[in-house]
């Protein structure tokens, strides 16, 4: 593939960025020739994303977007998605340039998890499974403390102008709940992606893995298996077939307090990212959560599109309204993460 092919492709890269993309592909290219790139659509993350022919192997290029308002990137992140790619959890890295944030590596060609062999029960356990190499394999380094962060994400929304004074003082009462709790269960750490959500997690049509790193540090062990659960859970048969497999037995009364405390945390988390795509309209009296089953049946309907702010409001509230209640939030398992 000549350099005007590859430079109409990375057109939109900033100009250093480009040179590092096609060093990558070059190093892994090596006397092979690249007969194709396609950018591949991708998540939350801002990262840009190619696929690369090379002479009938497929490579998946990935550049990272700029760095997201209020949002440090982690420093650990290439680190972990290392570690992740040695134990077999995430697809081989073949080339990694940590200064630009190109990384090259097996390309997955995901099929449906829909079509995983044994239907949703199989699928549960498949999950837990993965998340439990995750959390047994090689040591992430520490970063944030989970709550605190959480904490800070409520004051920038409490800040933000979005909803009137007061408003959320609920949601904070909410968090300082949650903080005494965890006085009495502190929570043991291990290593953690920190965004298992649906978009993030590939299957080949034989095995599960998980992609896109960025987030990843040693946490709270149950939090990768509460947002697994919120994304992709379809009743409680999947939960405790997930849980089940996860924990090598089944779960008892502490377990079941500390998900249900990881859980809100991570609602929260996703609350205050969706809250803060798109510009502030007047401050709101109210945070008036829709129903979950309106948002799954607008979206179906093609009301609610991909990737607007108004999509990320309706969830961002959906979210909030499920930190506080700690309700489940029927209908959206399929959806999460393909509509920002």
């Amino acid at each position: 593939m000549s350099r005007d092919l590859l430079g109409d492709m990375f057109g939109a890269l900033a100009t250093d960025r480009q040179e590092a993309a096609r060093a990558a592909l070059r190093q892994v290219a090596g006397r092979r020739s690249i007969s194709s790139l396609s950018s591949v659509s991708g998540g939350a993350s801002g990262a840009a994303i190619f696929r690369a022919e090379i002479e009938g192997r497929s490579y998946l290029l990935r550049v990272e977007g700029a760095e997201l308002p209020g949002l440090p990137r982690n420093p650990h992140r290439h680190e972990c998605a290392r570690l992740a790619a040695e134990a077999g959890i995430a697809p081989a890295i073949r080339r990694l340039d940590e200064t630009s944030g190109v990384m090259v590596t097996d390309f997955v060609e995901a099929q449906p998890l829909e079509a995983f062999p044994g239907g949703e029960l199989a699928l549960a356990q498949a999950l837990g499974e993965l998340v439990r190499r995750v959390q047994s394999g090689p040591a992430f380094p520490p970063l944030v403390d989970y709550l605190e962060l959480m904490e800070r994400r409520l004051a920038g929304l409490v800040a933000s102008g979005r909803f009137v004074a007061g408003v959320l003082d609920p949601y904070g009462e909410r968090l300082a709940a949650i903080r005494l709790a965890r006085q009495d269960e502190p929570p043991s750490l291990a290593p953690s992606h920190n965004d298992p959500n649906r978009g993030n997690i590939l299957f080949d049509g034989q095995r599960l893995w998980l992609i896109d790193w960025e987030s990843a540090y040693r946490n709270d062990p149950f939090v990768d298996v509460a947002i697994m659960l919120d994304s992709l859970a379809t009743g409680p048969a999947f939960e405790a077939g997930l849980l089940e497999a996860w924990l090598g037995r089944s779960p008892n009364a502490t377990d079941r307090r500390r998900l249900e405390l990881a859980r809100s945390l991570a609602r929260l988390y996703m609350a205050c990212f969706l809250l803060d795509i798109g510009p502030a309209a007047a401050a709101a009296s109210a945070v008036d959560a829709p129903d979950p089953a309106d948002v799954r049946r607008a979206i179906i309907a093609g009301r609610l599109a991909p990737g607007t702010p108004e999509t990320a409001q309706a969830l961002g509230r959906v979210y909030l309204s499920g930190f506080l209640t700690g309700e489940p939030l029927p209908g959206l398992a399929a959806f999460r993460f393909r509509l920002i």
